[in-house]
């Protein structure tokens, strides 16, 4: 057991799972929604969902996003309140469906395991509309060079690109247009981002671009790995190099959760995501990171992460005091006495 309570054989302890060989699969369209679990508590007061908002972005030359915003039961409109953006956010939403998100927001609210928070469930944008455009051309150019639509093609735009572009777009202009609604905090230390695959490195990379605006990070089966590498000129960096840049570059104020498995995609474009996560571990370790890293033996999905989920943010925002606006996160005494994470392998 773990100190979450998990058996060896779903979490990743003080040696990675072995990795087993699969055949290299055809990365798809994006990943499908998480199903987040909800605790197992009496159901408490349910906050409320707005409909759909869309917003036109100029940092995107015109690209159409859908949003969705969350306030809690009890929400109080006069002061604000923390954070938390969730990439591909509509596959959060149905209470009732096999990922209600909001359920687990709810009774980690009620029972003052996370502060009074707006969430934010954001769509990756659609370029269609806006033909002609430097971004989509780009995206049009990229979707023909993979053989991928000119959606999913956005999507990877937006979420794969090691750049501040999306941590911009949401900083001048998804933002702004929730705060004509609810009031926010804008200190980083009372905001959090989260996604899945390409939505979890783009969870990470907002974060790290913007310490200020983003230092708590969720991150289940993100794509480190070189999706979006040099597709850009000006962009020399790609996802597989964030475990480099991690060691290499100044420290940043973040506090991060990865979840991968073993079972996690090898792609022949683009590499390995169950190595890509647990080199991100093993930087964040060694650069004295606050982190928590579990990894099963799941595929290319959220069921594992979305398990954990009550978990994950009980520990995410663990001892947070509104009242402050700042914190210096340091590696867990616990995690800091253990070796790096090690790869052991199996009879094929």
């Amino acid at each position: 057991m773990n100190r979450f309570g998990w058996t060896a054989g779903v979490c990743l302890g003080l040696v990675a799972s072995a990795l087993v060989a699969q055949t290299p699969p055809t990365l798809s369209t994006p990943a499908a929604p998480p199903a987040v679990a909800a605790p197992a508590a009496t159901p408490a007061p349910q906050g409320t969902l707005s409909p759909k908002r869309t917003i036109t972005s100029k940092i995107y030359d015109g690209m159409v996003s859908d949003y969705w915003t969350y306030a809690p039961a009890g929400y109080d409109p006069s002061k604000p309140a923390a954070l938390m953006v969730f990439q591909d956010g509509e596959g959060y939403l149905d209470r009732k469906g096999d990922h209600a998100a909001l359920n687990v927001i709810d009774q980690l609210i009620a029972a003052k395991k996370i502060p009074m928070m707006i969430a934010v469930f954001t769509n990756p944008g659609d370029i269609s509309g806006a033909p002609g455009t430097p971004t989509y051309k780009f995206v049009e150019s990229y979707g023909k060079k993979w053989d991928r639509t000119l959606k999913d093609s956005m999507r990877s735009t937006e979420y794969d690109t090691v750049s501040d572009r999306y941590a911009r777009f949401l900083r001048d202009e998804l933002l702004p247009e929730v705060e004509k609604t609810y009031k926010l905090r804008h200190d980083g230390y009372s905001r959090a981002i989260t996604g899945l695959s390409s939505g979890g490195i783009c969870a990470f990379n907002a974060a790290w671009m913007m310490p200020d605006q983003f230092s708590r990070v969720i991150t289940w089966i993100g794509s480190f790995t070189a999706i979006q590498w040099r597709e850009d000129p000006t962009v020399p960096d790609g996802g597989q190099d964030y475990p480099d840049k991690i060691l290499r570059e100044e420290h940043r104020n973040l506090r991060v959760w990865l979840h991968d498995g073993s079972g996690d995609m090898e792609n022949p474009k683009y590499g390995s995501w169950p190595m890509a996560n647990i080199r991100m571990a093993n930087a964040l370790k060694l650069k004295g990171y606050d982190f928590s890293f579990t990894f099963g033996t799941g595929p290319h999905s959220a069921k594992e992460g979305g398990a954990e989920f009550a978990d994950e943010m009980t520990w995410l925002w663990r001892l947070y005091d509104p009242k402050r606006t700042s914190e210096t996160y340091f590696q867990d005494p616990f995690e800091a006495a253990k070796p790096p994470f090690r790869v052991t392998l199996q009879p094929r």
